[in-house]
């Protein structure tokens, strides 16, 4: 699948299996092939942590020719793939956003689960957000506008960059800009798990506990996990001056059941935090809807760009599932 063509019909494309450095390499020949028709150049590969480490870099589009000679809203993708698979290269979607000539994208890698356990995934994504600010006047970037969008465990971690700016232990120390925040302005949440204390998902009408993705994630069992659980609950870190969220999530999303979505919006209302959760009625785990895309425009509109624009927030039906 291009996941460039098949924008329209599916928003995210999360958790792509690809790995091989030649399906890499053809996908990036792909994103390559598609700049002009986007009104984009591409500067790939940015080093965010101070590494080699292909996984702790990210990709920058900017508008060929921008709308105006402002500095650039930034719109931050961060990939899915249950912690463990996908890579940045496979999910070119801020792309459309950059087309307009009005924003700036990226795409951020992190190290997955077979290679470094939670915090690593945390302290990647909140360096790449501290890179932005670092890099910004060279690149003509809004320091001040930075909106995260993620799907899957993607959304996980941009739920924690949402609630988390601040919390001292997930900071990490990588790169050499450690002296900027990593907060972000606003946070599309696409499906994605925000209470380790409720299982993910049900087989056979039973809770499964131990999700495999989640142990991978922490390194053993959850049940001698709980209190490293917790602290990747975005749930838990939630206050008030925290970023306003828009979720979006199926309704029988069958691999991060919906009740996650109701948990982080319950949590952020009541600490006054603006939050629109859209669901998906019958929407699976990758959802399609015509819908989607200019939800998220909107949402960006108003909270990069300062756009008085009206969400509608009744839910969606969904038009097709994907298998998972």
């Amino acid at each position: 699948m291009n996941p460039l063509t098949a924008f329209p019909i599916l928003l995210v494309i999360s958790g792509l299996a690809v790995g091989a450095e030649s399906d890499l390499s053809s996908v990036r020949k792909q994103v390559e092939a598609s700049l002009d028709s986007f009104n984009a150049v591409a500067h790939f590969d940015q080093p965010y942590a101070g590494t080699a480490n292909r996984k702790q870099m990210l990709d920058l589009y900017l508008p060929k020719k921008p709308a105006d000679s402002r500095p650039l809203p930034v719109v931050v993708f961060v990939h899915g793939g249950a912690w463990k698979n996908g890579d940045r290269i496979t999910s070119s979607n801020v792309l459309r956003f950059v087309k307009t000539g009005r924003y700036a994208g990226i795409n951020i890698g992190y190290r997955l689960s077979d290679e470094a356990k939670w915090p690593a995934q945390i302290h990647d994504c909140k360096a790449a957000i501290r890179w932005i600010r670092g890099r910004a006047g060279e690149f003509n970037l809004d320091p001040d506008r930075i909106g995260v969008w993620g799907s899957s465990a993607g959304g996980h971690l941009v739920s924690m960059l949402g609630t988390s700016g601040g919390v001292k232990e997930l900071e990490g120390d990588l790169g050499k800009f450690d002296d900027f925040s990593s907060r972000v302005t606003c946070v599309v949440d696409q499906c994605g798990p925000t209470d380790f204390a409720l299982a993910l998902m049900k087989r056979n009408g039973e809770r499964v506990i131990e999700d495999p993705a989640v142990v991978d994630l922490i390194g053993g069992a959850v049940k001698d996990h709980r209190a490293l659980l917790q602290e990747a609950s975005p749930v838990s870190h939630v206050t008030a001056d925290d970023a306003p969220f828009l979720i979006l999530h199926g309704t029988a999303d069958e691999r991060v059941s919906f009740e996650q979505a109701e948990r982080i919006d319950a949590a952020l209302k009541a600490a006054g935090v603006e939050s629109l959760l859209i669901p998906v009625i019958d929407g699976r785990h990758r959802l399609t809807h015509p819908g989607l895309a200019p939800l998220l425009g909107k949402f960006f509109a108003r909270h990069l760009r300062g756009q008085n624009v009206e969400i509608d927030a009744a839910p969606l039906k969904a038009t097709e599932t994907v298998a998972p």
